[in-house]
């Protein structure tokens, strides 16, 4: 009898709309037994909705709460990797490997079939060009106006070239004169770029003057390392003599002047070939 009551009343809470996880929050039964009484129960198109809607917005919070933790956990990972990083002395020599190989990773290499190869280094990443770029002027002894700085961004950015000049400025600390020269790269209709919104920035291209001879001797670096930790070197360490790169340049001296709204700026259009080319 008791049974009875219970099914008949969870019968009319289905046909309400209530869910499953509803019904056994007010009739404390099997889901088993549950299932076999509503199994011909139906529902119309706008409950079916709300459950529908209902399992989603669950899982959204699921989401969200594992999202806060992933981020929770990163957030104690990066802690501790800085505390660790902070007493690492970074002096001269160890200054001097860190650029190496970040051209190694991420610049334009010289090549044999070539009669000149600039020095070229790009990168979305602020804190990695603000260390290329004070490698440069330590290391390499190059100086600020042998720099070409380039920026690339989404041509749907252009309402924004003053914030993004002024957000590569002030992250690694050139002067806004040095950023005259913005491209802009074509949007696809459809794109599963991540790179947009407010946060996005594009990316700053550094091009060095007069730099062949100093991109083959990088070049010359990167052997010498790549041989040092094969063992190749017949016996000999790989030794970094600071001496060998000139004296100590002057402090480059940045004036941070006011914004230029003079900036040269270019689309990454492909060039359509003529008629005569086509053929």
């Amino acid at each position: 009898m008791v049974k009875s009551k219970e099914k008949k009343r969870a019968v009319n809470l289905r046909r309400k709309g209530f869910s499953y996880g509803e019904i056994l929050e007010q009739i404390p039964v099997a889901k088993s037994t549950l299932s076999l009484w509503l199994r011909e129960v139906g529902l119309s198109k706008k409950q079916k909705q709300r459950l529908t809607q209902k399992k989603l917005d669950a899982a959204r919070r699921g989401a969200q709460v594992q999202r806060a933790k992933r981020l929770e956990i990163t957030r104690q990972i990066k802690e501790k990797a800085r505390v660790e990083a902070a007493k690492i002395n970074i002096n001269r020599e160890k200054l001097w490997l860190i650029g190496t190989i970040l051209y190694w990773a991420e610049g334009a290499k010289d090549r044999e079939d070539r009669k000149s190869s600039r020095m070229k280094f790009g990168n979305s990443d602020p804190g990695m060009m603000k260390m290329f770029i004070k490698w440069l002027r330590e290391i390499c002894k190059v100086k600020e106006n042998r720099i070409r700085y380039e920026i690339y961004i989404h041509e749907n950015n252009k309402h924004r070239i003053k914030e993004v000049v002024e957000y590569w400025a002030d992250e690694v600390g050139i002067s806004r004169k040095y950023l005259n020269n913005v491209y802009f790269k074509v949007n696809r209709i459809k794109t599963n770029r991540k790179n947009i919104g407010k946060n996005y920035f594009g990316l700053l291209n550094l091009t060095i003057r007069r730099s062949t001879d100093l991109n083959r001797r990088i070049a010359g670096w990167i052997e010498g390392i790549t041989n040092s930790i094969a063992g190749s070197t017949n016996g000999r360490s790989l030794a970094f003599e600071a001496s060998s790169l000139g004296s100590s340049p002057s402090p480059a001296v940045l004036r941070l002047g006011r914004y230029a709204p003079s900036l040269r700026t270019a689309s990454l259009v492909p060039r359509r070939r003529r008629s005569s080319e086509r053929a």
